[in-house]
């Protein structure tokens, strides 16, 4: 290792961005890459330091896509986790009101009215959308489902909970931007839970040969 290569990746000087370092070689990365294959590893080369300082900034690969795309410390993965953590039973009204909570949370959807508007626009970064959320959102979900319609009805899921968050943050459609998360919760949560584990009768099942949802924690 040269002498180059150790003070890049030894302490930065007083004032030094590492944490935006790290977010612009994790956009790079991930554009680069794809979600799937970008790593923690290959952000911390791009970046010049040691995958120690990514993981001490952002935890792992979920968090640091997220900053990436600007959605602040939201840990969208995590709230999918939590929410489908229980009986199926009520798993809509749990899953609308966890997210709802995290982002109200997170200065009343600051994060998310501020950044999906630009994810979106940003052909590159909206390629990696699908990718991130069949990864990290869809993964957990889908895992607990009947693996010959998982894949549709977490699909079917994500199109409900992506219009609720855009009719509540981005473009404040009343009375749902206004409405407590629970309130919100109780009204979606029956048309999300009936895409879960409700009866999809007549809709086609196939699932796409080489599409199945895995979680990719790539280090």
């Amino acid at each position: 290792m040269t002498d180059e290569s150790v003070a890049r990746r030894g302490r930065r000087p007083a004032g030094h961005d590492t944490r935006g370092e790290i977010v612009l070689a994790a956009r790079a990365e991930f554009l680069a890459q794809g979600y799937d294959a970008a790593s923690i590893r290959g952000v911390a080369r791009r970046a010049g330091v040691d995958p120690g300082t990514v993981r001490h900034w952002f935890g792992d690969k979920s968090r640091l896509f997220a900053a990436a795309i600007g959605l602040s410390d939201v840990d969208p993965g995590a709230v999918a986790r939590a929410a489908v953590d229980g009986p199926l039973d009520g798993i809509g009204a749990r899953l609308v009101r966890h997210v709802l909570e995290v982002w109200d949370a997170d200065d009343g959807g600051a994060g998310i009215r501020m950044a999906l508007p630009v994810a979106l626009a940003d052909p590159a970064r909206r390629a990696l959308l699908p990718q991130f959320l069949g990864a990290e959102v869809l993964g957990p979900l889908a895992a607990r489902l009947d693996p010959g319609s998982a894949r549709l009805r977490a699909s079917l899921a994500a199109t409900q909970m992506v219009g609720v968050l855009l009719a509540r943050y981005v473009v404040g459609v009343e009375p749902i931007a206004s409405l407590p998360a629970a309130r919100v919760a109780e009204l979606v949560g029956p048309t999300l839970e009936r895409y879960l584990v409700g009866s999809l009768d007549g809709v086609p099942l196939a699932v796409v040969p080489g599409q199945e949802q895995n979680s990719s924690h790539g280090e």
